[in-house]
């Protein structure tokens, strides 16, 4: 069964938030949706973005390209973009990718947070 995708946004200070995704990052409606709520945030001035990870099981080509799409939006606003929790499966697609060598990847929110604040 095919767990649809669930978006938590939690709003930090100094334009910085937290997404933790869950479920599955696929092509498809719930995809659509993380993705109009993380483009508000940004709309909304957020240029310090963390994407937790560490619920999702599976990720596909659309999925890795909302990614990579936040990635190339928050550099275009001088934003950073930190994933963390990224499990072993998740982190093969990255490498075979090669997107494992500009998106910033952590073990954890923590770091991702620490990493942002410097």
């Amino acid at each position: 069964m095919r767990m649809p995708l669930n978006a938590t946004i939690e709003k930090l200070p100094e334009a910085t938030a937290v997404v933790t995704l869950s479920g599955q990052m696929t092509l498809g409606t719930t995809l659509k949706v993380a993705d109009s709520q993380i483009n508000g945030l940004i709309a909304d001035g957020v240029s310090k973005l963390v994407i937790d990870v560490t619920g999702v099981d599976y990720m596909d080509s659309a999925g890795l390209g909302m990614l990579v799409y936040f990635f190339g939006t928050l550099r275009g606003k001088n934003g950073l973009l930190r994933i963390c929790g990224v499990a072993p499966r998740l982190l093969s697609l990255l490498q075979l990718t090669k997107t494992d060598t500009f998106l910033s990847i952590d073990k954890s929110r923590d770091e991702s947070l620490g990493a942002l604040g410097d």
